[in-house]
């Protein structure tokens, strides 16, 4: 499985999905704690499932449970903890969820994970490295 990352914000509808569409992404796998009011009409959790199938016959799947916790998430964004603070608490949370267990599938070999914020590599790496 090859595992990608993209945001949404600040990219119209049009190049979001042509991005998906180049890099041959058969699922996006949802990760955002809040999926169904986000700014952008295109990126809510059912726009955003119809518009994958009907555009690029991608499959869409929510999975919150590789989405940072909420307090997590306000403690970052209220500056209460630093990005490496926050990097590792995630990682240690997607440690613990066994996160790369929730996205492997035998039938799909690319994978988009959604995010509302900027993308990283941290959190692909986290999601797809094998848990200990």
């Amino acid at each position: 499985m090859r595992l990608l990352t993209i945001g949404f914000t600040k990219k119209p509808a049009q190049r979001f999905f042509d991005l998906l569409r180049r890099a041959g992404v058969k699922r996006v796998v949802d990760v955002r704690l809040n999926n169904s009011s986000q700014l952008a009409g295109f990126a809510k959790r059912d726009d955003l499932a119809w518009f994958l199938r009907e555009i690029g016959g991608m499959d869409y799947t929510h999975v919150p449970a590789l989405a940072p916790t909420q307090a997590l998430l306000s403690a970052y964004r209220k500056a209460k903890v630093d990005w490496p603070a926050y990097e590792q608490r995630f990682l240690d949370l997607m440690r613990e969820r066994a996160a790369s267990r929730r996205l492997w599938t035998p039938r799909c070999s690319t994978t988009a994970a959604c995010s509302a914020a900027k993308t990283s590599p941290t959190n692909a790496t986290a999601a797809s490295s094998p848990s200990t």
